[in-house]
């Protein structure tokens, strides 16, 4: 008996020891943390496509790569980008994966990868010189930077970095739509804090909806396709100012909670962009954002391979929110 409480005790000990630990595929346990870890000096800088050059952002972001360019696209047809990439391929070290659903050898070599997966490789991120990350829903593709209504946001964050450096790992190693949990999943620089996801193993859906949960005055979004209930029926638990934008050829279609949140009499209208309103975006009090590449669906959430930021600034909400007002105008 007093051996089997022994034991009980070492287990127990264990758990404690190892909470707030992760063992990666090799063997080795990562350190992780639910508290946000400080740094200073993080530098944020939002565009809007296609208000923004977004092109040209994304073109020069790679060009002036010196070490390092490390990339994960949904899709790409862009030539211009396409060849800016394969020039930088001869000066630095270059690695692109590219989900297989868009695949056409639009670009080949040693440093691209097709993400063989069942589930989209959806995400749409660059990490440059283990020095910035490029991420937002912008697809580099002739539609998603000239007529799709897009976000792009370029950080400059050590802690960021080595998130995404992490995520893109697992993409060139084949690990799709798993992996491990972010390492830093809240990083405070006092006048930002960021919260970085990755679905579907960081649970990317309860994060909005805990995010949803603390708004206390309005909560606008701006979503290219939104199935999900359980998000919905957060935002109709709410009282508050309530306006959102869907886009409209998918706001109707099966599990669209478009006429679900009407019928509630909730404020939401269709986009008006012939082409495609793509943002996945919630603003929240004006002064926190949601955004990525992951669409408030089941496949977002459960099954594709995503990113989310949770932007807790009033200075970015503020830029959101004047491209929410211009769309929703």
């Amino acid at each position: 008996m007093v051996k089997m409480r022994f034991f009980t005790f070492i287990f127990l000990l264990l758990l404690v020891t190892i909470s707030g630990c992760i063992v990666n595929p090799t063997g080795n346990i990562i350190k992780t943390t639910n508290e946000p870890i400080h740094e200073n000096n993080i530098e944020t800088k939002v565009y809007f496509c296609p208000r923004d050059n977004c092109q040209d952002i994304i073109k020069n972001t790679i060009n002036n790569a010196k070490t390092s360019a490390h990339c994960a696209f949904f899709d790409l047809d862009l030539k211009d980008l396409i060849n800016t990439i394969a020039k930088k391929s001869k000066r630095a070290n270059v690695k692109v994966v590219i989900d297989k659903n868009n695949y056409e050898k639009q670009i080949k070599g040693p440093g691209i990868k097709v993400a063989n997966s069942k589930q989209y490789m959806h995400n749409k991120f660059c990490i440059i010189d283990n020095n910035l990350v490029l991420t937002g829903s912008t697809n580099p593709t002739n539609n998603g930077v000239n007529f799709n209504n897009n976000n792009l946001i370029i950080i400059k964050s050590k802690y960021i970095v080595e998130n995404y450096n992490d995520e893109f790992d697992e993409l060139w190693n084949g690990i799709y739509a798993s992996g491990n949990k972010v390492k830093y999943n809240k990083i405070n620089s006092g006048n930002i804090i960021l919260e970085n996801y990755f679905c579907p193993e960081d649970n990317c859906k309860q994060q909005v909806i805990d995010t949803i949960k603390e708004a206390k005055e309005s909560i606008y979004f701006m979503t290219f396709s939104f199935t999900d209930e359980d998000i919905a029926d957060q935002i109709l638990f709410k009282n508050i100012d309530i306006k959102g934008i869907f886009e409209a050829r998918g706001a109707t279609a099966s599990y669209g909670q478009y006429n679900r949140l009407k019928d509630f009499g909730l404020e939401v209208k269709k986009d008006k962009n012939k082409k495609t309103m793509h943002h996945k975006v919630f603003i929240i009090d004006n002064k926190t954002v949601i955004t990525g590449s992951m669409n408030p669906t089941g496949s977002g959430n459960f099954r594709n391979d995503e990113n989310v930021l949770i932007i807790h600034n009033k200075e970015i909400a503020s830029k959101f929110l004047e491209e929410f007002e211009i769309l929703w105008g």
